[in-house]
């Protein structure tokens, strides 16, 4: 194989992407990890986030990605995402609409537990838009 780290991020539409990197960083549900050549093998779930690609040659893409897994094992690194596509293909019109639509929820949950359910809903969202804002203006890679 050649130097570098495989990756592979896979959408129930389409493989997304399937080349050799040189490392990844994803959003995992714990926080951002980053994934380089021989790193040591696991599995983790994933959340909503922009995963950033270092290709070789100092060429960066940022593919966003909604829940799944990623598996790292000598192979490479397999993402199995709910939902990916490269950042140019975001939505951010999608984004807002769920930002509505979660905060609606919030004030119209009647017990202390949907209350609770619904704002871990609305902040994951709004981290979302501020990620997608920072990436839009070139603030982070």
């Amino acid at each position: 194989m050649a130097e570098g780290l495989k990756i592979e991020i896979v959408s129930p539409e389409r493989l997304v992407l399937s080349e050799i990197v040189t490392s990844v960083t994803v959003p995992g549900t714990e926080g951002y990890f980053t994934v380089m050549n021989d790193h040591a093998p696991f599995m983790t779930t994933l959340r909503p986030g922009f995963i950033t690609v270092n290709g070789q040659g100092g060429r960066d893409e940022i593919f966003f990605v909604k829940g799944g897994f990623a598996d790292v094992s000598p192979e490479g690194l397999t993402i199995l995402a709910e939902q990916s596509v490269p950042y140019a293909e975001f939505d951010h019109a999608d984004l807002a609409a769920q930002i509505k639509a979660a905060e609606a929820e919030l004030a119209a949950a009647p017990t202390p537990e949907e209350k609770s359910y619904a704002q871990e809903v609305v902040s994951a969202l709004l981290n979302l838009a501020i990620e997608a804002g920072q990436l839009n203006q070139g603030h982070i890679h």
